[in-house]
């Protein structure tokens, strides 16, 4: 088995778990513990929170510390996050569950960042693409069939069970975590753990392509965010369809994923980057704008079908950027760069939804429509004036 393959197996342990988790905390806040809508909010805001406290100081340590150790204690710290919760729900402390699942949460974060600097270490710039779709699959799969299992199955189950699944997948990740080669490790950079953190954000904001990479990405978010608060009322009062037609079309943006990722690893390694890092927010804004045209007279399917172009541009644009990121940046600062942007495109997501549920509740839901495709559109021009509509190959990109 070969380091991608086990790789990617643990990818499927640590998304299958974190799906999982994502899909059940606000079910199972209101099941198990009749938690309120603010409590709810509370518990998925815990989720996200890793993201925003984890991804800098990760990003030191997998600057500095072994690859491999890392990825496993990855997967331990998700497994101690879902056992704790097991344990919360049976003992009826909402309280503990908050904080089970946000210690689950950084070991999904600490994961996601090692597998990004692994990579480049264990595959040649030439098959970047390719090992990164293989890694991204998994995402893709579990944001997919999870929800739709959990669905079926979480009236039911007893609320435990699901968090004993994601037990079963952090280990299932942890045993193939261990399998993984050493890699060197860099020397300890010097200076101050503030002064490393400014070195990765200068170096993101200073280069060329990282920084368009960077902003793209963060509009793209932005617009995300302020859809999924305004698709709701939308589908409400706009479109007129069942409410049912939110999660059908989640669940068309998952399939779309799986399709890109699959196909980005057949295609990506034959075509000039430029096409995909230019056609993932130039599909976004296509969708975007497929969405202020349904009303109550359209068939339920140009919903799906948005929803498609939606899921598959993007996810062809999020392997090829990442390959990007991993050929352009030198590999002793690759984790740092990578938690700089992650946090900056985390930190935007409650800004995103701050804003779209603010216009769509101030000036009515189609205005709110009207926000996301313009945060689409500005993350399609920060790609076209750009040097990302320059970039050829993978293998004429060169860390400086």
């Amino acid at each position: 088995m070969t380091t991608l393959h086990r790789l990617s197996g643990a990818a499927y342990g640590t998304h299958f778990s974190d799906q999982i988790a994502n899909v059940s905390v606000p079910l199972i806040a209101a099941l198990a513990f009749g938690a309120s809508s603010q409590m709810i909010g509370v518990l998925v805001a815990c989720q996200s929170m890793a993201h925003l406290l984890g991804s800098i100081p990760f990003g030191i340590l997998i600057d500095q510390k072994d690859l491999r150790t890392l990825a496993a204690l990855s997967a331990m710290t998700s497994f101690a996050g879902f056992a704790g919760a097991v344990f919360a729900i049976l003992s009826g402390s909402v309280v503990w569950f908050g904080v089970a699942i946000t210690v689950a949460g950084f070991g999904v974060v600490l994961f996601g960042l090692t597998a990004l600097s692994i990579l480049p270490r264990a595959v040649g710039a030439g098959n970047l693409a390719r090992a990164n779709a293989a890694v991204e699959i998994p995402r893709a799969l579990c944001s997919f069939a999870v929800p739709l299992v959990v669905g079926l199955v979480v009236s039911e189950a007893p609320a435990w069970v699901m968090f004993a699944a994601a037990c079963f997948g952090s280990l299932c990740a942890f045993g193939l975590s261990i399998t993984l080669p050493r890699f060197d490790v860099i020397p300890k950079q010097q200076g101050s753990v503030l002064s490393q953190i400014l070195d990765g954000g200068r170096y993101a904001l200073r280069h060329r392509l990282l920084l368009p990479i960077s902003l793209c990405a963060i509009f793209w978010n932005l617009a995300f965010a302020a859809l999924l608060v305004t698709l709701v009322p939308v589908i409400r009062d706009i479109y007129g369809f069942a409410p049912g037609a939110f999660g059908f079309a989640l669940s068309a943006l998952g399939l779309a994923a799986v399709f890109g990722s699959w196909l980005a690893g057949r295609i990506l390694d034959r075509i000039a980057p430029s096409i995909i890092l230019l056609f993932g927010p130039g599909s976004s804004v296509l969708a975007a704008l497929g969405l202020t045209m349904i009303g109550p007279a359209t068939s339920d399917i140009w919903l799906y079908a948005c929803f498609l172009l939606l899921g598959f541009g993007p996810s062809m644009w999020l392997i090829a950027q990442n390959s990007v990121r991993q050929s352009v940046t030198p590999p002793a600062m690759l984790g740092r760069v990578n938690a700089v942007i992650q946090t900056a495109i985390y930190g935007v997501r409650p800004l995103g939804a701050l804003a779209g549920g603010m216009v769509a509740g101030g000036f009515g839901a189609k205005a709110g429509l009207f926000v996301v495709v313009a945060a689409f559109a500005a993350s399609f021009l920060v790609s076209v004036f750009s040097g990302l509509r320059s970039v050829k190959s993978y293998r004429s990109l060169k860390a400086h």
